[in-house]
């Protein structure tokens, strides 16, 4: 997943943030078991209640569900809904910024356009 932590957001937060890019991705996929808490924190050094906290947040959040004995698991439809929420969240929060950002650079929209059509071919 990931071997260095970021200062400036607690470690739980962050490992939360990458399972669920993960589940976005497709790499955990839905119904499938997630790493154990014990095989994520003996892999990335860090204490097991703090894998424990971030699992927990994700089962609060309706994203993973515990099968007692085995481990954790992705939620049916966990995919479809964390791409429906982040995208809200990219279009109230990040999006705005952006274009602030944008406007105070002094570039214009078709210079952004023109450099999101180039991006994208990029990645096709």
């Amino acid at each position: 997943m990931q071997d260095h932590w970021n200062e400036d957001q607690p470690i739980y937060r962050q490992l939360r943030d990458k399972v669920v890019n993960l589940v976005l991705e497709g790499v955990f996929k839905e119904e499938e078991a997630v790493p154990s808490v014990r095989q994520i924190a003996a892999e990335y050094s860090i204490n097991h209640l703090t894998v424990s906290k971030a699992y927990q947040e994700l089962v609060d959040e309706g994203l993973l569900f515990k099968k007692r004995g085995v481990g954790m698991f992705v939620v049916e439809g966990a995919r479809d809904n964390l791409l429906s929420n982040e995208k809200a969240k990219f279009l109230q929060n990040e999006l705005p910024l952006l274009l602030s950002r944008v406007k105070q650079l002094g570039i214009s929209t078709q210079e952004v356009i023109d450099m999101i059509s180039t991006l994208n071919k990029d990645t096709v």
